[in-house]
């Protein structure tokens, strides 16, 4: 139940209907929108709010749903009704393009996610549009409203020989325009034009009688007469029948597609229904989308518990100023709630602060809910649904009833204690007033107890100060406060729950400058009590507004330093990062200038010993190298030790001190023989080309003689040299091979093996050596790789080209 009779238009809801009125695309929708009705049932009103929640979203997506061609067929409809009637193109041409649209909405929530569209796929649920019915129209209409040339052989056939004959009259009417203006008949600048059906020429009336042919008209003044001449009555006439011919085929055409459309009337019915409704939901959406409105969570109970919820009118008015003049201004949202424990809720506080539009904003919001409509609230959300809402707001003075205002609400109240009950919403404005004030506070709380009783739901709004210690008492009525700025004495439109509200009076009196004497004696007047109350509730006001300045200050401060420590935890972070990208960036071209320089070393070597001991060649090598340390390593090469030079041709006599390049003993010349010669190596002689060896001063003889003892220590007294067996070093070089193969052995067999064959590599000066080991459970080739990395002659070790063994075979170079 509603009351007053005229409750939408007391709360505002007439707008809103209004609103979804221009929101439609068609009467259809504008039907729906018309039979809107107060819903009081959960489920019913549930299923309502989801339809128009889910095109809320799909308007929001910015999914591509169809938004034209919403016709009402209506008439339509009831015309191919009747036996032998047809619709003529313009009819067709709306039902065609009607049901493409709603097919294309069928289609649209068919192929859908079935999670966003529960409910309004539901709708469409026995919803048909026969394709073969919209073929057929789409024969003989096209989608711009016109006849297609084909549509019947016939009609194509006509259509033709109706554009050649009005092809050949244009050409003759013509020739004999041109030669009447050139004798001064017709005016220069007159065209044909068409009288009855037929094209006739517009001649000046002095001279008629020169053109031959038949008056059809003459103009208002007389002046012209408009022929048809003799020579194109045959063509006009050819014309005229044809074009009768077309209508008659065109009819015949029409009525055998209105035979075709009659069968499926029921379901075409069904199908504009199916319509209307979406067009109707979709109005709702828009107005949703304008507003930023939410679909709160529904219970099945009286309940309010809205959080950041607008008012819907004033936020249409503001927006609607901010498009005219720019001048952007904000609805301030109301927290509420009324519960089972808090059921009514007294408003007090200034005159223009608010009170009657948080009244207003909890009536017409709770009335939009229940119509179905979402509401501009905050999502987190919750609303309950009422079975009645009561309003008393505004001045009911009736002359013809003669009844005062008060006596008007006298009324509403009797009728609020009469019919009110647990379900009931009731919506007081300024309770109490319209007469003396004391028993007017004195009957607003009695009928506020009792309205208590009853167990309603309400708000009220009011100035009476035992209406709020009233409140402050009882149970299940709450206190309610407009805030206001106690210094600027400005309204805050704030609602605060919890405690009273100050009317300000003598304080605003005092502030548009009452005479001084005359707000004194109004403080007398009050009394000491209610002076000391509302000092208290403006002295709560100005340390709320403190507290809350302080508040906001203290979160202000909290945010910087937030910010502050999250742009420090960014800023280590970034460190962080660079230190591992310039380490990392560092070690690659650590790891690049140490390729290249063990590339300039190895090409280095191998030019000096291609160079055969050519002395210019050496010195070209020496310099590149040199030029590459520098500019590559930015170091200085060290010097050349003045006892350390290659041997060459002549240079050597036996008994010099020589060792091979890149070994740590040395021998003794025995003798030189050309670019050859013989050297005593630990006993052992062997041949050695003049470029491979190098002289040796005493101090580095010293030198190695120290190391190799010292070697022979750690080897257990072992001679790298070979012994003393007189063993010829190049008949080993030429019996040694580079590759040792292991597959197969014991580890500890595998290990002996490999330290042999890495000193008798290094011995030899073999550049490079490969150990087979196959993959295996990979201990063979971690037990050579082991040893290999601890020997200070290994340069590097590496897995072969995969395409050569892989890691099955190890490589070692060797210094």
């Amino acid at each position: 139940m509603l009351l007053p009779q005229h409750f939408e238009q007391k709360i505002g809801f007439t707008t809103l209907r209004e609103q979804l009125e221009a929101n439609c695309l068609s009467a259809l929708g504008r039907q729906y929108v018309a039979r809107m009705e107060f819903q009081t049932k959960h489920e019913p009103l549930l299923k309502l709010l989801q339809q128009a929640d889910e095109f809320t979203f799909l308007l929001r997506s910015g999914a591509d749903f169809p938004a034209s061609h919403y016709y009402d067929p209506k008439a339509h409809l009831k015309r191919a009704a009747l036996p032998g009637a047809f619709l003529d193109v313009a009819a067709f041409f709306e039902v065609k393009m009607s049901l493409r649209t709603i097919r294309q909405a069928l289609t649209f929530f068919s192929e859908a996610d079935a999670s966003l569209y529960p409910t309004l796929r539901l709708l469409g649920i026995g919803v048909q549009v026969d394709r073969n019915l919209l073929a057929a129209m789409d024969k003989v209409v096209d989608d711009e409203g016109a006849v297609r040339d084909d549509a019947s052989p016939l009609l194509r056939q006509i259509r033709q020989e109706l554009i050649a004959r009005q092809g050949q009259l244009r050409k003759q009417i013509a020739g004999i325009l041109r030669h009447a203006k050139n004798e001064g008949w017709i005016p220069g600048d007159a065209e044909p034009t068409i009288r009855g059906g037929r094209l006739v020429l517009p001649v000046i009336a002095e001279h008629k009688r020169k053109v031959k042919g038949l008056i059809h008209d003459e103009s208002a003044s007389g002046q012209t007469v408009y022929i048809e001449p003799e020579a194109v009555f045959e063509l006009n006439n050819d014309i005229k029948d044809l074009d009768n011919a077309y209508h008659r085929e065109l009819i015949r055409i029409l009525t055998a597609l209105t035979d075709q459309l009659r069968p499926h009337l029921p379901d075409l019915r069904r199908a504009y229904s199916y319509l209307g409704l979406i067009d109707f939901i979709r109005a709702k959406a828009r107005l949703a989308v304008s507003l930023d409105c939410q679909l709160p969570v529904l219970h099945n109970k009286p309940l309010l518990k809205w959080h950041g919820v607008r008012h819907p009118l004033l936020q249409l008015a503001f927006a609607q100023h901010k498009r005219d003049s720019g001048d952007a201004r904000e609805v301030v949202p109301l927290d509420l709630e009324l519960n089972a424990e808090q059921r009514i809720l007294v408003i007090s506080g200034p005159n223009a602060g608010g009170k009657s539009v948080s009244l207003k904003t909890v009536g017409l919001v709770q009335f939009m809910l229940q119509m179905g409509l979402l509401i501009p609230c905050a999502d987190n959300s919750e609303a309950g649904v009422f079975e009645d809402i009561f309003l008393d707001i505004g001045d009911e003075q009736s002359l013809e009833n003669d009844l005062s205002t008060y006596s008007s609400h006298l009324l509403a109240m009797k009728q609020f204690l009469l019919l009110a009950g647990k379900k009931s919403l009731v919506l007081i404005d300024e309770f109490g007033t319209g007469t003396e004030p004391s028993l007017g506070g004195a009957i607003a709380e009695a009928v506020l107890e009792g309205l208590n009783k009853a167990r309603v739901y309400g708000v009220i709004t009011t100035h009476y100060t035992n209406l709020k210690n009233f409140a402050e008492r009882t149970p299940h009525l709450v206190n309610g406060a407009m805030r206001y700025d106690p210094d600027k004495l400005q309204p805050l439109y704030r609602l605060e729950v919890g405690k009273p509200g100050s009317s300000f009076a003598i304080e605003i009196a005092r502030k548009i400058g009452l005479p001084k004497e005359v707000v004194e004696r109004a403080t007398q007047l009050v009394g000491k009590d209610k002076i000391r109350y509302d000092r208290l509730l403006e002295g709560l006001e100005k340390d709320k507004l403190e507290l809350e300045i302080r508040t906001a200050e203290a979160a202000k401060a909290e945010k910087r330093l937030k910010r502050a420590a999250q742009e420090y935890t960014d800023l280590k972070q970034h460190l962080e990062d660079t230190k591992l990208e310039t380490l990392r960036t560092a070690k690659q071209q650590a790891k690049a200038l140490l390729v290249n320089t063990n590339q300039q070393i190895e090409a280095t070597i191998g030019e000096i010993r291609r160079g055969n001991a050519e002395k210019e060649t050496n010195k070209a090598a020496r310099e590149k190298l040199e030029t590459f340390v520098r500019q590559e390593l930015q170091i200085e090469p060290p010097k050349p030790k003045a006892t350390r030079e290659r041997a060459e041709a002549g240079g050597l006599l036996p008994g010099d001190k020589v060792a091979l390049f890149g070994q740590d003993g040395h021998g003794e010349v025995v003798s030189v023989k050309g670019n050859t010669a013989e050297v005593m190596f630990g006993g052992m002689k062997t041949l050695t080309k003049l470029n491979q060896l190098e002289k040796l001063g005493r101090a580095e003889i010293r030198e190695r003689e120290q190391a190799a003892k010292a070697k022979s220590g750690r080897l257990g007294g072992g001679s790298s040299g070979g012994g003393g067996n007189g063993i010829n070093i190049t008949d080993r070089m030429a019996g040694f091979s580079p590759t040792l193969d292991l597959r197969g052995e014991r580890a500890e067999d595998a290990l002996t093996k490999t330290m042999s064959f890495v000193d008798d590599a290094v011995m030899l000066g073999m550049p490079e050596i490969k150990f087979l080991h196959g993959r295996g459970n990979g201990v063979l080739r971690q037990v050579v790789r082991d040893y290999l990395r601890s020997q200070r002659a290994v340069a590097s070790v590496a897995d072969e080209h995969a395409d050569r063994g892989g890691d099955g075979v190890t490589i070692a170079v060797l210094k």
